[in-house]
């Protein structure tokens, strides 16, 4: 079964988002890191919500598929500590993640 991993980052007042680092540098390295493993990735940005007076609750929101748990267990037990790291590099707000 593929397994999803969803990576928010949280539109919090204030905050702040590098976007040209996160698409250009950061998502790329992760697919580096990732290599054969990773099937498909994709970042969307939130730009509104179905309330005009309300900003979207995410600024970005990764998605990323990988074939089983046990495919990404082997990931995080390779670059777990080393992606994290990179996450001040582009925000200040830290990410939810949802393995699905």
């Amino acid at each position: 079964m593929t397994i999803t991993v969803t990576v928010s980052y949280p539109n919090t007042p204030g905050s702040k988002f590098d976007m040209v680092y996160y698409l250009g540098t950061h998502l790329e390295w992760v697919g580096k890191c990732w290599g054969e493993r990773l099937i498909s990735a994709r970042a969307i940005k939130g730009i509104a919500t179905p309330d005009p007076s309300k900003p979207p609750p995410y600024q970005v929101v990764a998605i990323l598929q990988v074939e089983s748990l046990d495919v990404l267990n082997d990931v995080l037990n390779e670059h777990g500590a080393q992606i994290p790291g990179d996450i001040p590099n582009f925000t200040d707000v830290e990410p939810v993640i949802q393995i699905s």
